[in-house]
């Protein structure tokens, strides 16, 4: 019998979860508490409903002719922490010809012999990883998340080396990543990695406010304004920059 996942929804036509239009598998459990996430409903791992592979591929199928340069995209949640059920689902998906993605933090990663050997065997299977880097500072990493950093920027390296293409996400908020030594030193930790394709600097919003209260959750960032798109595109140059001087320096060292 094969793995059974605790799936939080699925959307069958993703636009903005990897290339073309995707069926979106959102896993429940994440070990992060972001003060920005908006969906603290998939928090918990043993929420939502239990589904099959098979299930999981059926609702695919069923929406497949809509699915243009799509495939299947993991999210979550963090999907990692299931990673057993990712695994599975990848695998069978790449049977059908599917094109899969891992929409991930990269929170899970170690390099414990048992740990690597699961992300090795997943990683056959994944053509895609949407990594969502929060902070390049490690402390303040630990006051947005409440855990370090150093597991994620180990698996974006990981990464690298595997030669699994990568779309950085990264999302800037006012008071916290919109900064400018920040968001230089991420450009500089990315110029190291050679697998990066594309790099998607999402603004914050605060619409999540409305489902915390609902839940009777206090939202951290109640006074944090959604930062404007045209900030958006400042950070992203900024980030672009400090690519450049990790190239230009990384040339100058041959």
């Amino acid at each position: 019998m094969g793995c059974i996942g605790n799936i939080h929804s699925v959307e069958s036509f993703g636009t903005v979860d990897g290339p073309g239009v995707r069926y979106v598998v959102f896993m429940q459990g994440c070990p992060m508490r972001c003060l920005y996430c908006h969906n603290p409903d998939t928090w918990e791992i043993n929420g939502g409903e239990k589904m099959t592979v098979e299930q999981i591929l059926e609702g695919y199928d069923s929406c497949k002719e809509f699915l243009k340069n799509g495939g299947i995209t993991v999210t979550g949640g963090e999907p990692l922490v299931q990673i057993d059920f990712v695994t599975e689902l990848f695998e069978a998906a790449k049977k059908r010809g599917i094109h899969t993605c891992l929409d991930s933090s990269g929170i899970t990663f170690n390099r414990n012999a048992e740990t690597l050997k699961k992300f090795d065997r997943l990683m056959e299977s994944t053509d895609l990883v949407m990594l969502d880097i929060k902070h390049i500072s490690d402390e303040e990493h630990k006051k947005l998340t409440s855990h370090s950093n150093k597991n994620i920027l180990d698996f974006a390296q990981y990464l690298c080396d595997k030669k699994i293409e990568v779309w950085i996400r990264h999302v800037v908020v006012p008071g916290i990543t919109y900064n400018e030594k920040y968001l230089r030193e991420l450009g500089y930790f990315l110029g190291g990695l050679k697998n990066i394709k594309a790099l998607d600097v999402l603004p914050y919003h605060d619409m999540g406010k409305v489902k915390y209260k609902n839940l009777g959750m206090k939202y951290a960032l109640e006074n944090t304004e959604p930062l404007p798109k045209e900030d958006a595109v400042k950070a992203r140059d900024i980030i672009v920059q400090g690519i450049k001087e990790r190239l230009h320096d990384d040339n100058n060292k041959k």
